[in-house]
């Protein structure tokens, strides 16, 4: 019986104890790495629109209890392809100018129609509309083969944007645009470009020159493209040279799809900037979304429209808040007259003792 006994706890020793043991240890392999990640990935996937709710509701309250009036808000241009010329170019210095933005500004049409360009489209108009429309600042991404890309997507040739530039520049007298180009995060920069950019705008381009914030329109011009060029690994652009560098636009980009979070920080990070008085550079405020990959909203537009319509609630809370004399350059998706028209509006109080 003792030899049976002892083969027994052998057994149960050598092979069903390790059995039961490893058994128990994938077990716990697949709770640590399948079931936590797909229950903490559904669990997201409930919490987030709850999220989405909760800040939109806080903006609405917000804008109900204050309103979203600000000094020139009832301001409209009457043409706003030419709205610089109607301020008077004589008053209007190039630091009091609240400019309209749009954010990845040659997105119009990248990618494939209903497939991918949902996800990469952050405007619908083309460059020359959207400067007709009366936007001031053009966002640029560019790969190496000179063409426009948002992440993986790409579209059309830059030659298009310069191509909308200088049809507007010519139809127009007075308006400064302010056009950064820049390598796309994750590509090569596009050989000899810094050449490409002087030979295609060179009688266009403002010298870059740290005096220039606080000269009136009228004595820069008939100069009209300040250029800001961003290159991931080429030198950067001299100082004192047709193109500007990276030093002279400057943002905080936060990367949420929520709007109270990216409202606060967008709040947070101009009240830390010195006033346009003293400035020696541009300071962006993008007031936009970016889609997350564990969302299930991951489309341009319906996330990114959670926030649009705070912009003129934006500019409201920017005075009790102490920094409506630090606002610059405004960016949006989907740029419309209104957020044009606020802008302006801003713009026409400053040189009129409003602000």
């Amino acid at each position: 019986m003792a030899f049976f006994k002892n083969l027994a706890d052998s057994f149960v020793k050598e092979v069903v104890d390790p059995t039961v043991s490893f058994a128990e240890d994938s077990a716990r392999t697949v709770v640590r790495e399948v079931i936590d990640p797909t229950v903490a990935f559904i669990e997201t996937q409930i919490q987030r629109p709850r999220d989405v709710i909760e800040q939109i509701q806080i903006l609405d309250n917000l804008l109900a209890s204050n309103g979203s009036r600000f000094p020139g808000d009832d301001y409209h241009p009457t043409d706003r392809k030419n709205w610089m010329a109607h301020l008077s170019v004589e008053r209007l210095t190039l630091n009091k100018i609240v400019w309209p933005g749009t954010h990845d500004s040659a997105t119009n049409g990248i990618g494939i129609e209903g497939v991918t360009r949902p996800l990469g489209e952050c405007q619908t108009l083309s460059i020359y509309d959207q400067l007709v429309l009366g936007t001031r600042v053009l966002d640029i991404r560019v790969q190496e083969d000179r063409h426009i890309c948002h992440g993986i997507l790409s579209s059309y040739n830059v030659d298009a944007v310069i191509d909308d530039v200088i049809r507007f520049l010519l139809e127009t007298s007075s308006e400064i645009i302010i056009l950064e180009m820049r390598t796309e995060y994750g590509h090569k920069d596009p050989p000899g470009f810094e050449t490409y950019l002087t030979d295609k705008l060179g009688q266009y381009l403002i010298h870059q020159d740290d005096n220039l914030f606080n000269k009136a329109v009228s004595e820069i011009l008939p100069k009209r493209v300040i250029c800001i060029w961003k290159p991931r690994d080429s030198p950067r652009p001299s100082r004192g040279g047709l193109l500007w560098n990276s030093d002279y636009l400057k943002d905080n980009w936060a990367n949420t799809d929520l709007p109270w979070t990216k409202f606060q920080s967008n709040m947070n990070h101009l009240k830390e900037q010195p006033p346009i008085s003293s400035r020696r550079f541009f300071y962006r405020v993008e007031n936009t979304l970016t889609p997350q990959a564990d969302n299930p909203v991951v489309w341009v537009r319906p996330v990114t429209d959670r926030i649009r319509r705070y912009a003129r609630l934006f500019i409201s809370r920017c005075v009790p808040e102490g920094c409506i004399d630090k606002l610059q350059v405004f960016s949006t998706d989907f740029i419309d007259e209104d957020f044009v028209d606020a802008c302006v509006g801003l713009t026409y109080a400053r040189i009129n003792g409003g602000v």
